[in-house]
């Protein structure tokens, strides 16, 4: 995924975890983009409502990635959305492992005006029955070949995550 993103100018952005649950893993991948990372403070109200409190770190006028591990029905990310337009945030463009995006979620994150393009990749098939101009799905295959190449061959899977177990070179790009 890290790939992806830098083939934007990546001078003006920030990576924002949703919550601070996810905060580590973010941290890794603004470590990876060479960016800053900011976080929201999410309180889940109940299993269908979270509230964000607020924003932690500066996104004034920065193009924001924000990076969850899945999204299903954008909840979450439309009331964070909320606060990063409230907190002068320029675009955003949403990032995740695993897209769910259950009832209509992408074309519902999609609407928004500050989401310049919503990115995740092809575990599961929902995305792709969601196509969207702002949709990018990004293949898993080039990992999957190469943990099984190691696997064949002997070699170690380990080798392909770094810190916190998060996949690494072949996998995040």
């Amino acid at each position: 995924m890290a790939r992806h993103f830098r083939r934007y100018d990546l001078s003006n952005t920030v990576v924002v975890s949703p919550d601070l649950g996810n905060a580590k893993t973010a941290a890794a991948f603004a470590r990876s983009l060479g960016r800053p990372v900011a976080a929201g403070a999410k309180e889940r109200i109940s299993d269908t409502q979270v509230r964000i409190s607020a924003i932690i770190g500066d996104v004034q006028g920065r193009d924001v990635i924000v990076l969850d591990d899945e999204v299903a029905s954008g909840g979450s990310i439309l009331e964070l959305l909320k606060h990063l337009r409230s907190n002068g945030a320029r675009t955003v463009r949403i990032a995740c492992t695993h897209g769910i995006f259950a009832d209509g979620a992408v074309a519902r994150l999609a609407a928004e005006s500050v989401v310049a393009e919503i990115v995740c990749t092809n575990t599961l098939p929902n995305a792709l029955l969601q196509p969207h101009e702002k949709l990018t799905v990004l293949s898993v295959a080039p990992a999957l070949a190469e943990a099984m190449r190691r696997i064949n061959n002997g070699q170690s899977v380990s080798a392909l995550f770094g810190e916190g177990g998060h996949a690494q070179r072949v996998a995040a790009e």
